[in-house]
């Protein structure tokens, strides 16, 4: 029995219709479409554009002087402890003081050392290094934290807008995410105090390697092979962190910030950074950061003395900051008004 070959008018009057619809309805869409996503971009930069997103920012800590801070700049430490997994106290290993300009896309970098002397009330004489250690023990983690902060900005009197605080595991991490670094260590170096055995006595030659996030934390942890040991360690840490930015930078990671940022509990033991406030950091530096050419880098130096420490309880190798030279820094590269 033949089959009934008879075609369906419905179906045909359907299939017309979704062939031959008017071309204008498309166009709307599209346009539609394109305007809400340039509302969006154009809502996305001015929120996020730095003069207007870091403006009037806060001072963590009141100094005795008068600093207001350019619209696009803040000041951030940097701190770097040899806390291990699960403690809660460490000794400061790295601490930077960064003033970042980024309507103008300049950067400064001061490296402090970590065995300057320090005066802390009630307490006494002491070394930077321990002050964290101090603190945690008398506060706890968090509020310790943030009397160091207090303490090292009222000590460089200098106001801090961010602080920063990572260690081994989440300098670690960090590296590991965004894929490994390039970093140009600017001399040869040898480990010699490792976190891991099997690296014990690896060398690399100065110049450029890339490298994953166990191997540059060994790097920045080092300081008895190099030149100026504690000196020559600032200089390590200071390469890795400009290999750091120059990845982060890149154009393919613009669209990962916001990921990174909410990863930061990783990477970070503790900060006040939020995600708004790196993506507005992303936005600015994205595709456009020349570390020769845009970051100034010191270190801060002074007299090395052997001085009575309060906490040790004995005589103690210490650095006697040149304070004239941080001032002159502050006012030559820091742009606050």
């Amino acid at each position: 029995m033949a089959q009934n070959t008879k075609p369906d008018l419905r179906q045909l009057k359907k299939e017309y219709r979704r062939r031959h619809r008017h071309p204008f309805k498309r166009l709307v869409f599209l346009m539609v479409f394109v305007a809400v996503i340039s509302f969006i971009v154009f809502f996305v930069r001015k929120y996020f554009e730095p003069s207007r997103y870091f403006s009037n920012l806060q001072e963590l800590y009141q100094t005795h002087v008068k600093y207001q801070e350019a619209q696009g700049s803040f000041n951030a430490l940097v701190i770097g402890s040899d806390e291990r997994k699960n403690q809660t106290v460490g000794h400061t290993d790295t601490i930077m003081l960064v003033h970042a300009n980024l309507t103008k896309h300049r950067y400064t970098v001061v490296s402090i050392p970590r065995d300057s002397r320090i005066y802390l009330d009630n307490i006494g004489h002491t070394k930077l290094t321990s002050v964290q250690t101090i603190y945690q023990g008398k506060y706890g983690a968090k509020k310790g934290i943030l009397k160091t902060v207090e303490a090292i900005s009222a000590y460089l009197n200098v106001p801090i807008n961010y602080y920063l605080e990572t260690n081994y595991w989440g300098l670690r991490s960090m590296v590991n995410a965004i894929g490994g670094i390039t970093i140009n260590l600017p001399f040869k170096v040898t480990l010699t105090h490792p976190w891991y055995q099997e690296d014990y006595a690896k060398v690399f030659t100065p110049g450029k390697h890339h490298l994953n996030g166990k191997m540059v934390a060994e790097i920045v942890h080092e300081r008895d092979s190099v030149p100026g040991t504690d000196f020559g360690r600032q200089r390590l840490q200071e390469a890795a962190l400009v290999g750091i930015i120059n990845k982060v930078t890149e154009p393919v990671y613009a669209l990962k910030i916001p990921v990174l940022a909410r990863s930061m509990s990783k990477f970070l033991v503790a900060t006040n950074l939020n995600t708004n406030d790196l993506i507005s950091i992303g936005l600015a530096v994205r595709g456009n950061f020349n570390a020769q050419k845009q970051v100034k880098y010191y270190q801060l130096t002074g007299k090395n003395k052997v001085l009575y420490d309060s906490v040790l309880q004995n005589d103690n190798d210490e650095i006697v900051l040149n304070r004239n030279q941080l001032d002159k820094i502050i006012e030559q590269d820091f742009d606050g008004q």
